[in-house]
């Protein structure tokens, strides 16, 4: 099987969900004073959301952005979780970073303070991508390309204008 850009929002979807378990199983960790579990599950939790944003960054520099195509009700739902989503999201990174830094230098008052503002971000993020990813893709999937009919290539693409600016250094 090759893989192309186009299985990327599958994978994208896969990440969030592993980072929504990742966070609840820390959570349940930390709960139970298991420290350093908790502390190997978060990191993770990070790692896998910052493979998850580099796959995302990759996929929509490549194909831009896919129309949602479902009725207008539910359009309307669906821009909700969107942009309550990409708002979220934006803090993410932040929060992380920051809740983290705190923990790893044993500041446990401002870090559990931060933490429970980061962890309910966090989790809501990853879970609506994963809603976002169902939605946009397999309830409502964009109508499939006709092979029959051409789409006029541009006149130049991404990767050769990018070569091109490289030649000229």
């Amino acid at each position: 099987m090759d893989f192309g850009v186009e299985q990327l929002p599958a994978v994208n979807a896969t990440l969030n969900g592993l980072a929504a378990v990742l966070l609840v199983v820390g959570w349940l960790l930390i709960k139970n004073r298991r420290e350093q579990a908790h502390k190997n599950t978060m990191l993770a939790a990070f790692g896998v959301s910052v493979v998850f944003l580099i796959c995302y960054l990759v996929y929509h520099y490549q194909v831009g952005s896919v129309k949602f195509v479902g009725p207008s009700g539910v359009r309307t739902v669906y821009l909700a979780i969107l942009l309550t989503h990409v708002v979220l999201a934006a803090t993410v990174p932040f929060l992380a970073g920051i809740t983290i830094y705190l923990g790893l230098r044993d500041r446990r008052g401002p870090h559990r303070k931060l933490a429970r503002w980061t962890l309910p971000i966090w989790l809501y993020v990853s879970i609506t991508g994963v809603v976002i990813y169902v939605m946009l893709y397999h309830l409502y999937p964009p109508p499939a390309e006709d092979p029959t009919i051409e789409k006029p290539q541009a006149a130049v693409s991404r990767p050769a204008a990018m070569a091109m600016f490289a030649e000229n250094d």
